[in-house]
């Protein structure tokens, strides 16, 4: 049972895009990243002299998702970078986790030098992640599309999902912690922003949000210095993407 567990949080699933997404994907320059044993793609609109921004989909996401916002942050002459992380999207598949997300992301930052960032849902997680290892990593802006705070959150998630007791629930997070040499337990975005080097944070989260609670992101924005959290209703988890309000304040932020 525990391997079944450990198999549902290392595969992701693939969920369909829409079609406009789709239409967004084409529109953008196209190249893999080679990065251990993914390749990871990656997508580019603008122009090259305009300001970068990068795009972190959440788990079980991808690039495409962003589709509403890329065409509203190209309308107001930003560079966009977006990626499918390692088994998403367009990726190459295969096992992965929070750990390999977030050297991806650290990788995209350091090649590509985005001062600002947008993340939705899970994607959070691996970018304060890789923004905690690497302080020496500034960024001006960073907007959450609602994210997740403690790590063991997730496997209590998954335990109820597939019906596992506590002990096989225990053996889990003993192997995750064999295999990658961490206690589980510091796992936390609230720890992981205090330590990131960003200015300005703005957290957006729907208070009726049914797969993230808003009271991690309220956790979250409490223990980080110089973030805001807006408190929003009527968008839910993934229509907050494509929410005309939420991508104007997105915006404007970024300005």
């Amino acid at each position: 049972m525990a391997n079944i567990a450990y198999n549902k949080l290392t595969s992701p699933q693939m969920r369909k895009l829409r079609a406009h997404e789709l239409v967004v994907l084409e529109e953008a320059a196209q190249w893999d990243m080679q990065f251990g044993s993914f390749d990871i793609r990656m997508y580019r609109w603008g122009a090259a002299e305009d300001e970068k921004i990068l795009l972190v989909h959440g788990w079980e996401g991808q690039a495409g998702n962003f589709a509403d916002l890329i065409q509203k942050l190209l309308a107001n002459s930003y560079q966009v970078i977006a990626f499918d992380g390692p088994s998403h999207g367009f990726s190459s598949k295969g096992k992965t986790s929070l750990f390999e997300f977030g050297s991806v992301v650290e990788a995209i930052l350091q090649e590509h030098r985005c001062k600002k960032l947008v993340s939705h849902s899970f994607g959070g997680v691996p970018t304060t992640y890789a923004l905690s290892r690497h302080p020496d990593i500034e960024i001006d802006r960073y907007v959450l599309l609602t994210t997740p705070d403690q790590f063991s959150q997730r496997v209590d998630e998954l335990a109820a999902s597939v019906g596992i007791t506590e002990k096989v629930k225990r053996l889990l997070i003993e192997r995750l912690e064999a295999e990658q040499g961490i206690d589980a337990s510091t796992l936390s975005v609230s720890n992981f922003v205090q330590t990131a080097n960003v200015r300005k944070a703005l957290i957006i989260h729907d208070k009726d949000d049914r797969v993230i609670s808003i009271a991690q992101s309220r956790r979250v924005c409490a223990s980080w210095k110089n973030c805001q959290i807006k408190e929003i209703e009527s968008t839910g988890h993934f229509r907050i993407l494509r929410t005309a309000r939420v991508l104007d304040d997105v915006v404007a932020f970024m300005n």
